[in-house]
């Protein structure tokens, strides 16, 4: 493990050399907002973020052919020679970055396996527990090395990259039909903003005007997610910040919609893997 090393905006805290992967614990300090782009050239790039992102995080793949800017969810993912364009608000964030070189990646992928739009689409918010699960392994072999601890993070490492293969392997390109149009998206978002309760499928399709069978696959052509995944996203990371910002565990789940703050952690973990109390610690750490 190496000692923590500084540059501008950016702090590795922690680091170890894998011959099939790099994994730091780096912490981001954006003064001012952001719009970067960015690229891997030999590696695919994870980026677990293990506190709330800056406000506003989203981006795209150039060369894909949906050029809007999506939201980026907790876990992120560059293929080697794609270029993906960020922005964000001022903010500040701890992730666990781990660099899986090219080749480690591609013998589990097809021969004819091809990044589709869906498939850069998923990788601004890769939804996979096991994945989550591992990276947050690979997290505290970095940041507390045990017996053994490059061949454990190395055996990790690999269950990642067959994790991720098998992940994209399921993804099929979507043929295209009609998404839902910006003012029912704004409504959407404007409804999750308010917090408390998550509404229910049938209050959002109401308050779109259209059928949920509409709204579901109106919102998925729109966003490339399925609108329960970014209801719990978006909840989770309204939870996130709460937690970031020092509100007690009791009064997150209250403002959540929850009946009692045991039944909030249950939720919390089952979302991100970790527990209100973890949330709260790395966000301190800063």
């Amino acid at each position: 493990m190496s000692h923590p090393r500084h540059s501008a905006g950016f702090t590795i805290e922690a680091e170890l050399q894998l011959p099939i992967a790099t994994v730091q614990l780096a912490r981001f300090d954006l003064p001012e907002p952001q719009c970067t782009v960015m690229h891997e050239h030999d590696s695919f790039w994870l980026d677990l973020c293990l506190t709330p992102r800056p406000a506003n995080a989203c981006a795209f793949f150039e060369g894909s052919g949906r050029r809007y800017y999506a939201p980026i969810g907790d876990i992120l993912l560059v293929p080697p020679g794609r270029r993906i364009r960020t922005r964000s608000a001022a903010g500040t964030q701890r992730s666990i970055l781990c660099h899986l070189r090219a080749q480690e990646m591609q013998r589990w992928l097809d021969i004819d396996f091809e990044w589709t739009d869906d498939r850069l689409q998923e990788a601004l918010h890769v939804g996979n527990a096991h994945i989550r699960a591992l990276l947050l392994r690979l997290s505290e072999e970095a940041r507390m090395p045990g017996i053994a601890s490059d061949t454990m993070a190395e055996l990790i490492a690999s269950q990642i990259a067959l994790e991720l293969a098998r992940h994209y392997h399921v993804l099929k390109e979507r043929p295209a039909c009609g998404g839902l149009s910006p003012v029912r998206l704004r409504r959407i978002d404007d409804r999750l903003r308010e917090g408390g309760k998550a509404p229910s499928l049938t209050d959002l399709a109401l308050l779109c005007g259209v059928s949920v069978r509409q709204l579901t696959r109106g919102f998925r052509e729109s966003r490339g997610v399925s609108i329960g995944q970014h209801i719990a996203r978006v909840r989770r990371d309204q939870a996130m910040r709460m937690l970031a910002a020092g509100t007690p565990v009791k009064s997150v789940a209250f403002a959540m919609g929850f009946a009692s703050a045991s039944s909030f952690a249950q939720a919390f973990r089952r979302e991100t893997g970790y527990s209100p109390s973890f949330c709260r610690d790395q966000s301190a750490a800063h």
